[in-house]
Parts: C-alpha cells; structure tokens; sequence
C-alpha cells in the first residue's frame, strides 16, 4: 500500500540511500579527483626542509600531578615576538618576527620535554634556526627563573630585615625595663620575654626560606638544556605524497557523498517502483536494466537484448486481447522504447506496423541495424488497413503535444527511466492522459536501482490496475463497419434478445361484440327440427396470428459508420412503437 502524504516522513532515508548508490559516478570521480590532486601536491609543492631538535626544561615548581599545564606554557612563550625576535638577532638576519613565528612550532612530547621544528630554505638554514630558537628560549627561560628566584630572595629578605628591626625595638625594651632594678614589672617583662622569643624563631626561618630561594636557580638553570641536537629530517617523498593523496581522498569522498545527498533531496526525483507507480497511478509491469557501459558492452548486450525481448512479450500478453492501437510513450528513455515497439511488432500476430513519433530518435534506422522486417510509418501516413495493428511510439517529455498522443493508440504503455522526471513532471504526464482519455496499461521501468525491494504494483483504483483490467470486458471502439460485421450482429441479436424477455410484443384481439337477452318465452320446436338459441350461436371471432421478434439490422449513418449501442435500442423502440401503434 502506498504511503499517504499525511505520513509520509520528512526525508525518506531509504530514497536517500538509493539516490547516493545511483549517483556512485559523481562521488567516486570526486574522490578520484581528490586523490590525484592530493599526490599532485606533493609533487608540485614538496615539503621545504625541516629541522627538528628537542628541548629539556626544568621547572621550579614542577609536581608529579601536573597535567600539562607548564609545558603548554612554554610552548605559548617559545611562539612570541620576543623569542623570534632573539633568535633573528642571534642569527643576523633582517627577516620580520611574525614572518618567521609562521616557520616554526613547538610541541610538548611530555611534561618536561619540548620538541622544536623549523622550515627554512635549506637543511642548514633549518638546523641554524632550529638551534638559535633552542638557545634563545633556554636562556630566557633560565632568566625568568632567576629573576623569579631572586625576587622571591629579596621579599624574604625584605621581611627577615622587618622582622629583625622589630626583635632590635624588643630587645632595647627589655633593656631599659631591666634598668629600672626593683621597679620593673615582672608581667611586662614576660610579655617581652615571649615576644624577643617568636621574632627570634621568624627571623631564623626567614634566614632559611632565601638560603632554599637562592638554591632553586642553579637546578634550573643547569637542568634545562638541549638533548637532542638540531638536525635535518630526511624527505620521504613516497610516504609525503602517499599522505597527502589519502587526504585528498578523504577530502573528495565527502564532498561527492555531501553533494549526493543534497542533489537527492533538493531534485525530488523518485526512483522508487512504489513511488513511480504511485505519481503515475499505474503499476510497474517490467523493469529493464540500464544500458552496459565500457568494456561490458561487449559480454552483456546479448544479455539486455533477451531481457528486452522477455519484457516484450509480457506486454504482448497484456495488450494482445484488446483490439485498440497500443502505444509506448517514453521518458527518459527513448533508444529503449524504440526497441522495444520492434520487439511487440514481431510478436504480435498478424500485419503489425510501428508508427514513428520519435522526436530524437530514428526507429527506421533502429530497424536498419537490427535487420528487422517490422514496416515503420510515420505519424502523418494515411491510417492502418482492417487487418493491419499498429503500435505507436511517442514521447510525454516536457514540450510533449498532448493532443497527438490519441493517434498514437487508444491506450499506452509508459516507458519510464529512474530518476528521471520529478515528481511534479510525473503528476502532469498522468494529468494529461488522463485528460486525453488514454489509460495506462503499465509502467516499464527503465535503469531500476538492483537493491530496491519496494513493491510497484497500484492496488488501489482497479479500473488502472492490471489485475482489475484483466478481468473487464473489452470496451467498443469505432472501427470500420466490413471489420467488426459479425460483432454488431451479434450484439443487436443480444440487445433484441433482452428486450423481447424485458417486453414481449403485444398482440392484437378481436373486439367481443354484446349479447342479446334472451326471450321469456322461447317458442316451442317444430316436430323433427331442432333449435339453437341465438346467444349460443355466436360468430366465431379471428385473433392475430403472434409474429416472431425481428432481427434489428445494424443500422448505418450517412457517411457509412455503423451505430453506436444507444442508437440501435433507439431504433428498436421505434420499431416496437409502430406495431403497437
């Protein structure tokens, strides 16, 4: 059953699926193209040379749980105008700091090892900067954790003086309150006493805390150094051009599956069997493969040509029943239906033609290469003989005259190629038959998608679908009166028959004229002679003889038409009317 638009979800993945699959040339020619522009790369711009060299630093306030942070920071400070700068200095050149911040990078391998990499010009170029960037950055970094040092030495100086100054003023107290003999004051005496006692133990401890401050440089200073020297990196140009055709790869793949995807939903062009069936309001009958491309053109065309042939007689049996010119309209495919009109020709019995309204597509050349003996006539020739068929090939592709459609058959057989027309072109193909009355047999499926499991057949609408048009009667068509002679015969004998059960004739009796009463007193016999009343002896009365049903002849019209259906029971009720009458 087919999904009602109400329903219907937003984007149909399965749809989605299928449409990227049909489009596996547009994706793949842009990884292709990825790929060779990838490896083009590598060797049109080759890697300049590089020099690496790694970096030991130590840090004053380094912990086994850091995670990275002082590392990061060095990395941060390695990458400033002040350290390029130095190293441009070093070097002697005139070349700007942030055009050389753009050659080099540094990466933290781990807390405390940072490696270092230089492009330049040349190998040596390379090495030589690589080697000023190291030895610019140690020293700055040894001089950050001296300064850091040294100013933390003097604040614990700064407080050991204070400190020490204050202890003096205890100390001058405790002097002058001891000068006074028997009038000093035990109790001020002790508070002094406890005071001289804790500037005592701030000063030691100030003492040690610049001893441990002045100690934490050296470790630095002496820990952070170069061990791995600067030294040019080989150029692997396979493994360069290897790396960059695989990005260029990646890179195409997505951008061809990214275009897919949004051609498929933007184009809304069904390639579904239920969808096609569904906007056509027609089921799918066949479904022929696409044309083999490249080297299997060679192996497989035997292969399509029996395909076409078996889808040929499938429509043969479908269309053979009915006395009606039968036509194939394509769109999208017009090589496909050419080919197949042949393949119904031959199979249809009797003098069969094909009518050629092919605007781009040659059918008598078609015949031509195939050899084949079916005769081609074109849309303009005079119409077909009595015991001549023809099978009309035509086009609904967009500039399509709709009103020429009905010479080429009464009915027609759609040749359709997935996505090929939107779905708003497939609803006008379907509003415009059905405007010319021409009803669709079937829907042969051209270049159908191999993994599309969805079902084509219309089970709604049994006057379109094929299982509701096998089992109605054929319809009355106006053809010549010497072709279908015996077909009006019959079918007046029939209308003649339902009549006379419906209304038998009516027959004709005789008037019943009036009795005479009879007399009082009859009179008496004569002796020997015997006497019969007048009422008894009564005329004896004739009825019509009852007339069999005539056998209505077909009627013709001036011009040399046989009747339609209602016209010939119009002329038998006329006939009845007069014999009654």
């Amino acid at each position: 059953m087919s999904t009602s638009p109400e329903t219907a979800p937003l984007v149909d993945l399965q749809r989605l699926f299928v449409a990227i699959r049909r489009r596996k040339r547009l994706w793949l020619a842009t990884a292709l193209l990825g790929l060779i522009a990838g490896a083009a790369v590598a060797v049109v711009l080759p890697a300049p040379p590089t020099a690496v060299t790694k970096v030991i630093v130590v840090h004053q306030d380094d912990s086994p749980t850091d995670s990275g942070t002082l590392m990061r920071t060095d990395v941060a400070v390695l990458s400033t105008t002040k350290i390029a700068e130095g190293a441009l200095k070093k070097l002697g050149s005139t070349e700007s700091a942030e055009e050389f911040m753009k050659n080099y990078a540094g990466l933290g391998l781990t807390n405390n090892v940072m490696q270092i990499t230089v492009k330049a010009k040349s190998n040596e170029e390379a090495v030589a900067q690589a080697q000023a960037l190291a030895e610019v950055f140690i020293a700055d970094h040894v001089q950050r954790s001296q300064a850091a040092a040294a100013a933390q030495s003097k604040a614990i100086l700064d407080q050991r003086k204070n400190a020490q100054d204050e202890l003096t003023k205890v100390d001058q107290q405790i002097a002058d309150e001891t000068g006074k003999g028997r009038n000093a004051n035990a109790s001020t005496l002790e508070g002094l006493y406890g005071r001289r006692a804790a500037l005592a133990s701030q000063v030691s401890d100030f003492d040690s805390r610049a001893q441990q401050a002045g100690i934490g440089s050296p470790q630095v200073a002496a820990g952070t150094q170069i061990v791995d020297a600067p030294r040019a990196l080989p150029k692997a140009f396979l493994k360069t051009t290897a790396t960059n055709a695989g990005i260029g790869f990646a890179l195409g793949l997505a951008l061809g599956l990214a275009f897919a995807a949004i051609g498929a939903v933007s184009r809304d062009r069904p390639v579904l069997r239920r969808e096609i069936s569904t906007h056509l309001g027609a089921s799918v009958l066949a479904q022929l493969p696409a044309k083999p491309r490249g080297p299997a053109r060679l192996w497989r065309r035997s292969r399509a040509v029996s395909e076409r042939k078996r889808v040929a007689t499938t429509l043969v049996r479908a269309i053979k029943k009915d006395k009606p010119q039968v036509s194939l309209l394509e769109l999208g495919a017009p090589k496909v239906a050419a080919a197949l009109a042949l393949d119904i020709a031959e199979e249809l019995d009797g003098s069969t033609s094909v009518v050629d309204d092919l605007p781009n597509e040659d059918v008598r050349k078609l015949v031509t290469e195939t050899k084949s003996e079916v005769a081609v006539v074109g849309a303009g020739d005079p119409p077909a003989g009595p015991d001549e068929r023809r099978v009309g090939v035509g086009t609904v592709s967009p500039g399509t005259a709709w009103t020429d459609l009905e010479h080429l058959g009464k009915e027609t057989v759609l040749v359709v190629k997935a996505g090929f027309a939107n779905t708003l072109w497939l609803h006008t193909v379907a509003r415009q038959l059905a405007d010319q009355q021409i009803p669709i047999v079937g829907v042969v499926l051209v270049d159908p998608d191999p993994r599309d499991k969805s079902d084509g057949t219309l089970w709604d609408g049994l006057h379109t679908a094929l299982r509701g048009r096998a089992k109605s009667a054929p319809s009355v068509h106006r053809v010549s009166v010497v072709e279908n002679e015996d077909r009006i015969d019959e079918l007046a004998a029939r209308i003649a028959e339902r009549v006379a059960v419906v209304e038998p004739p009516t027959r004709r009796i005789a008037p019943v004229r009036p009795v005479a009463p009879p007399p009082a007193k009859p009179p008496l016999p004569e002796p020997g002679k015997v006497s019969v009343p007048d009422h008894l002896d009564a005329p004896t009365k004739k009825f019509a003889p009852v007339k069999p049903p005539k056998r209505p002849t077909p009627f013709k019209r001036d011009h040399g038409e046989p009747a339609h259906k209602g016209e010939l029971n119009a002329e038998l009720e006329s006939e009845k009317s007069a014999e009654v009458s």
